[in-house]
């Protein structure tokens, strides 16, 4: 990912964050000559048991994640390749109307976390069961209501084996943070603040980030 030296991320806890707060990744790989790639919307996590709770870089660290065994880029995946896990955050239309200058152009601010790394498939149905315990677990402390799965358990037996669950060792990774850093702190602020008062939930997010800049 082409990434302007003033559009990088102040921190790199902003990526970890990132990623926390949208966590359905889009995971690519190249394919073959006759398929093209391969691109799967899918659920990630920091593993639990090796990754703490992480706040600095994201190399070295390990992701979860888990598709369907039907789809075809299950088949396609190899333990020991290179996937590319993409997050998207908060991201909004900017008008040149908040502006208050001519002339000008409008632009789309947005936030994005490209993610590299090996590949290694979990094969163990108790290790794949895990992995999808451990995203409920994750997913129902951060979006849920706390539902409990204790009764459920039976049921995620009977479809665990539909489940295709993969370790994911990060070895690179890069955050465009696209949040007017180019423009003069008076039209910043006009962005920031027009957002900050917008219905649009995304415009909004995007208002917060903004905020956070240095």
């Amino acid at each position: 990912m082409f990434v302007p030296s003033f559009y990088r991320e102040p921190d790199h806890s902003w990526m970890v964050d990132l990623i926390r707060g949208n966590p359905l990744a889009l995971a690519v790989t190249n394919g073959s000559p006759e398929t093209g790639p391969y691109a799967t919307h899918l659920p990630v996590i920091f593993d639990p048991e090796t990754s703490g709770d992480p706040t600095g870089e994201l190399p070295g660290t390990t992701l979860l994640g888990h598709l369907n065994r039907a789809n075809p880029h299950w088949a396609a995946l190899e333990t020991g390749s290179v996937l590319l896990l993409t997050f998207t955050g908060p991201h909004s239309y900017v008008s040149p109307t908040v502006y208050e200058k001519s002339p000008a152009a409008p632009t789309w601010n947005f936030t994005s976390v490209h993610v590299r790394g090996v590949v290694e498939k979990i094969d163990s149905t108790e290790e794949t069961l895990g992995v999808v315990q451990s995203t409920v677990r994750a997913f129902e402390g951060a979006f849920g209501n706390g539902w409990d799965m204790t009764e459920s358990l039976g049921y995620f037996r009977k479809i665990v084996p539909a489940v295709g669950a993969f370790r994911f060792r990060v070895t690179g990774a890069e955050g465009m943070f696209k949040l007017s850093q180019e423009q003069p702190c008076e039209v910043r602020e006009r962005v920031r603040d027009s957002f900050g008062q917008s219905a649009c939930t995304y415009q909004r997010e995007t208002a917060g980030l903004m905020s956070r800049l240095p």
